[in-house]
């Protein structure tokens, strides 16, 4: 009986030894040695793995970037100075890099828009809200307010305010976008950071429609559009800017009745959008 159990481990440790001896074998002759680069510029990525550049995570950016499939500056994410350093080590291109914001174009907040006189309960998210009941507002174009963007946020950048739209901080936002892509209604735009001046309004329901529905609504009069020398449009009856005709001291946004159009209002730590 000893003998047996002797032969079985013999044979076992024999079988064992041999399976060892060939994957480091197979390791030393198959293995894929991996750009030492790879580590050096993921290491300066934000690594928050937030998706917003297209990419499974900031490790796939990081082997695309090296293999130079993207560009340093492709991650929406990552600073001048990091894009700047991981061009260098690349050899891709890392300059005029623009910071991109996410603007909410809408005014109708609490106090400014009119609720339905039916009263929606249910889930709260914007996404189910936009599909079963469109919201409490009468406004079918207005924020929903129910914070999927600020779920969709991985830098703790953006809140709803207390007259429920929501509110950036700038010092916070890494310009991802996801916030953008998480609004059912389009309210959020993602624009450059010194860009100041936009209509905050998405309603395209007539005039008297629309200033029923909420007094900071676009009512499609055409003053902005008049002196602007193309660079605003009315469109559906809605005033549509064109920032690369734009002049911001053609607009004559002080005539606006209800100050649809008007520039960013900036604090030290948030945009405010009302």
């Amino acid at each position: 009986m000893d003998s047996i159990l002797i032969i079985a481990l013999a044979t076992m440790g024999g079988l064992g030894f041999i399976f060892a001896g060939g994957l480091a074998f197979a390791d030393r002759k198959l293995r894929v040695e991996e750009n030492p680069l790879i580590a050096k510029v993921s290491e300066l990525l934000p690594n928050a793995n937030c998706g917003a550049c297209g990419n499974a995570g900031c490790y796939d950016f990081a082997v695309k970037v090296v293999e130079g499939k993207l560009a340093p500056t492709s991650c929406p994410v990552c600073d001048e100075e990091a894009a700047a350093e991981i061009a260098k080590l690349t050899g891709g291109d890392g300059v005029n890099a623009i910071k991109l914001l996410p603007r909410i174009l809408c005014g109708g907040g609490d106090g400014k828009a009119k609720n339905k006189d039916v009263h929606y309960k249910g889930p709260s998210k914007c996404a189910l809200t936009d599909i079963v009941a469109g919201g409490d507002k009468k406004c079918s174009y207005g924020c929903l307010g129910g914070g999927d963007c600020v779920e969709a946020c991985k830098f703790n950048a953006i809140y709803i305010g207390n007259d429920k739209l929501p509110v950036v901080i700038e010092e916070l936002c890494k310009g991802c976008g996801l916030c953008a892509q998480a609004c059912p209604r389009g309210i959020i735009e993602m624009h450059p950071a010194e860009r100041d001046l936009f209509v905050y309004c998405k309603s395209h329901d007539d005039p008297k429609t629309s200033k029923e529905n909420c007094s900071a609504a676009c009512i499609g009069c055409g003053i902005c559009a008049r002196n602007s020398n193309g660079a605003v449009e009315i469109i559906d009856n809605l005033a549509v800017i064109n920032y690369e005709l734009l002049n911001p001291g053609e607009i004559p946004i002080e005539k606006c009745s209800t100050r649809a159009i008007k520039k960013i209002a900036k604090n030290k730590m948030t945009v405010s959008l009302n």
